[in-house]
């Protein structure tokens, strides 16, 4: 079943080969090898992924990404000594270092954290989360982690749990929501967390209240006593100014690669390969969003969410593989343009972003 709108979806034209749930039949009584076909598939894809995993050094698996972190990381003293500049260009340097190595932080470092894709120690994962996650992003990483690695990679597109509705934001209209509400993520990131800790123990409760105060303090300290702001108002304009400099693409990605693709009903969802083949979008190659959300969230992440604990540049390398696999066996590799994906946002958004998109029937998916 292909996307809607203007996307580019490799599908079989010819033959009735059926995609069934993780139960033994479909509700229309398909027959259980297809199941276990899908099974098959994605050991063979497996199989051919980690040759390639194997064959690469530590350099191609994490030293690539933690180098891209590290240079982002030393990025920032130069931005906040630029922000000192009462000059217009040094100034908007400034503020383009601080945003740019912000987002690769919070989005690509906490992606890669949470998936552990960083290192193959898991208590070095768990610290690399806590950084990334909590003390640069402000939000709690047992949460974060539970709602991307558990449920949304876990149950892509499965309506009421990986079918990403809490991007949704019903009673905002489509210019706002898709223009004017990206601005707020940096003020809303924090309080949503705060709603969360009710769902996790006192003790990570405490640390992430630590670390995001930390976080956000240490912020605004820079900008006054390093880069010179003389008020505490101006400073806090440019904490929300440098935070949401890419705000827009970051929302406008969360909703383009999965919604407006197949959903599945809970007891209906096809067998992994199916799953992220027929749910999951792949975007264009672009530099700066390559660099500061990662591979796996832009042109590879159909690639991420077939293997999820791999690093953004291991994506990279693995995608030839995938799609000529996926396209050889006559199963979807969805790929569409940025501003295809928006243009089709802005023309369907009721349909997509307010009302309750339809569950795809697994009989007759090619």
């Amino acid at each position: 079943m292909p996307a809607p709108g203007s996307c580019r979806t490799e599908v079989m034209a010819e033959g009735r080969e059926t995609a069934l749930g993780d139960g033994d039949v479909t509700p229309r009584g398909a027959p259980r090898t297809a199941g276990q076909h899908g099974e098959a598939l994605m050991a063979e894809l497996s199989e051919l992924v980690q040759k390639v995993v194997k064959s690469s050094s530590w350099w191609e698996r994490h030293g690539v990404d933690i180098s891209i972190l590290a240079c982002s990381f030393l990025l920032l003293p130069a931005g906040f000594l630029c922000l000192r500049s009462a000059q217009a260009v040094p100034f908007l340097v400034g503020v383009l270092a601080l945003g740019v190595g912000h987002h690769t932080l919070t989005v690509k470092g906490s992606h890669l954290a949470s998936h552990n894709a960083l290192t193959q120690s898991k208590s070095w994962g768990k610290a690399w989360a806590v950084f990334f996650i909590e003390l640069c992003s402000a939000f709690t990483a047992e949460q974060a982690t539970y709602n991307h690695v558990k449920m949304h990679h876990g149950y892509t597109n499965v309506i009421g749990l990986g079918d990403s509705s809490t991007w949704k934001v019903p009673f905002l209209n489509r210019y706002v929501y898709m223009f004017l509400a990206p601005v707020a993520v940096p003020v809303l990131t924090p309080l949503v967390a705060l709603g969360l800790l009710r769902e996790v123990e006192w003790k990570a409760a405490l640390r992430t209240l630590c670390c995001m105060f930390l976080g956000l303090y240490c912020h605004y300290w820079l900008l006054l006593h390093v880069s010179g702001f003389q008020s505490p108002w101006s400073a806090l304009l440019c904490m929300l100014l440098t935070r949401s400099l890419l705000a827009h693409p970051y929302i406008h990605v969360n909703i383009f690669q999965h919604i407006g693709l197949p959903m599945f009903a809970p007891d209906q969802k096809p067998k992994r390969i199916h799953l992220m083949s027929l749910g999951v979008l792949n975007l264009p190659r672009n530099a700066l969003l390559d660099w500061s959300f990662g591979h796996s969230l832009i042109s590879c992440h159909v690639e991420h969410h077939l293997f999820p604990s791999l690093s953004d540049n291991m994506c990279l390398k693995i995608k030839p593989i995938v799609s000529q696999y996926l396209k050889q066996k006559k199963l979807p590799y969805n790929e569409d343009t940025y501003g295809s994906r928006l243009w089709l946002f802005l023309q369907r958004y009721e349909e997509l972003m307010v009302h309750a998109p339809p569950i795809t029937e697994l009989v007759g998916i090619q």
